[in-house]
C-alpha cells in the first residue's frame, strides 16, 4: 500500500522555529505554572512580582517566536522565508474570522466559537501557521472587545498551543470523514477545557488571602496549594470551560466537514510549497523573427487576405 502524499503546509518548520517555539513554550510552562512549580523555599513562591514579570517577558518572546517562525524556511526546500504572501493573506483572512467569532458569545456560558476554526485551521495547515494563527487571532480578537491587559500574552500563548496541538494530531495522511472530524471533537473538547484550566493559573495568585479555601498561599506545600487551585477552578470557571467544549464538539460535528474541504482546497490552490524560480527570457529563434516580421501586426491570416 502506497503512503499518502504529505499534505501541503502554509508554514514548514525550520531548526530554528523548532527551537523558537520549544523555547516560549518552555517559558510560558513556567509562567502559568510557577505557583506550583515554585519551591516553599525560593524567592519566586513569595514574590507578588512574578505575574508582572512573566507578562512582561511573554510579549517580548512571542514577537520573537513569530518573527523566527515567518523568515525560517526549513532547509532544501527553494522556498521562500516561511510566510509569504499567500501565507499571509491566510492568516489574515482566518485571523480576522476568528476574532470576529469570538464576541459571538463573549460572556456568554463560555459560547466561544473561536475555539472551532482555530482546531480545524491548524489541522488542515500544520502547527507552525497554527501557533501563528492562534496567537494573532487572539491578539485581533482582544483589541476588538476592548480585552486588552496583562492576561493577554497569556491568551496568545494559550491559543497558539490550541491551534498548533491540532496540527501534530496523528492521522494527517489518510484520516478522513467521521473518523478525522470524531478526533477533531475530541481534541477541540479537551483542548477547550485544558484552556481554562491554564488561563486561571494566570489569575489565580492575584487572589491571594482574599478567600482562604480556593487561594494560593505562598510557600505551602505543593498538594495543598493543588488542591485550592482545583477548588478555585471547580468554583469559577468550570461552567465556561463545559459549554465552551460543547460548543466546539457540536460545531466541529455540523460544520466541520464543510469547513476542512474549504481549508483544504483553498491550501490547494495557494501551492504553499511550490518552489519560486525566476529563469530568462528565450529568445526567439531566427526563422520564427523573420516570419513574425513578414507577418506584421495584423497577424499572418490579415497579410494573406490582402
Amino acid at each position: 500500500m502506497t503512503t499518502p502524499p504529505r499534505p501541503a503546509r502554509a508554514v514548514r518548520l525550520g531548526p530554528r522555529s523548532v527551537a523558537a517555539l520549544v523555547l516560549v513554550s518552555a517559558v510560558g510552562v513556567m509562567a502559568f505554572g510557577w505557583p506550583l512549580l515554585a519551591g516553599s523555599a525560593s524567592g519566586l513562591a513569595h514574590s507578588q512580582d512574578a505575574p508582572w514579570l512573566f507578562a512582561a517577558l511573554l510579549p517580548l518572546l512571542l514577537a520573537v517566536v513569530l518573527a523566527t517562525v515567518a523568515d525560517s524556511p526549513p532547509a532544501d526546500t527553494g522556498r521562500t522565508p516561511g510566510l509569504d504572501a499567500k501565507a499571509i493573506a491566510m492568516l489574515g483572512v482566518l485571523a480576522a474570522a476568528g476574532a470576529a467569532l469570538r464576541p459571538l458569545g463573549a460572556g456568554t456560558a463560555g459560547i466561544e466559537p473561536m475555539f472551532f476554526l482555530m482546531v480545524l485551521s491548524g489541522r488542515v495547515l500544520g502547527p507552525g501557521f497554527g501557533f501563528v494563527l492562534g496567537s494573532v487571532a487572539m491578539f485581533a480578537s482582544a483589541l476588538l472587545t476592548g480585552g486588552v491587559g496583562p492576561w493577554l500574552p497569556f491568551q496568545m500563548l494559550s491559543m497558539g498551543w490550541v491551534s498548533m496541538g491540532a496540527g501534530l494530531l496523528p492521522g494527517w495522511g489518510g484520516l478522513r470523514g467521521r473518523r478525522e472530524l470524531a478526533l477533531l471533537a475530541a481534541y477541540g473538547a479537551l483542548a477547550a477545557v485544558l484552556y481554562g484550566l491554564v488561563m486561571n493559573l494566570q489569575g489565580w495568585p492575584y487572589i491571594a488571602g482574599l478567600a482562604s479555601g480556593v487561594s494560593f498561599v505562598p510557600g505551602d506545600p505543593l498538594h495543598d496549594n493543588l488542591a485550592r487551585y482545583l477548588a478555585y477552578c471547580l468554583a469559577t470557571s468550570l461552567g465556561w470551560d463545559l459549554p465552551r467544549a460543547l460548543v466546539t464538539v457540536v460545531l466541529t460535528a455540523t460544520l466541520g466537514g464543510t469547513v476542512l474541504k474549504a481549508l483544504r482546497r483553498a491550501t490547494r490552490r495557494a501551492a504553499f510549497e511550490a518552489p519560486v524560480s525566476f529563469a530568462p527570457d528565450t529568445p526567439p529563434a531566427a526563422g520564427a523573427t523573420g516570419a513574425a516580421d513578414t507577418a506584421g501586426p495584423a497577424g499572418p491570416a490579415t497579410t494573406a487576405a490582402e
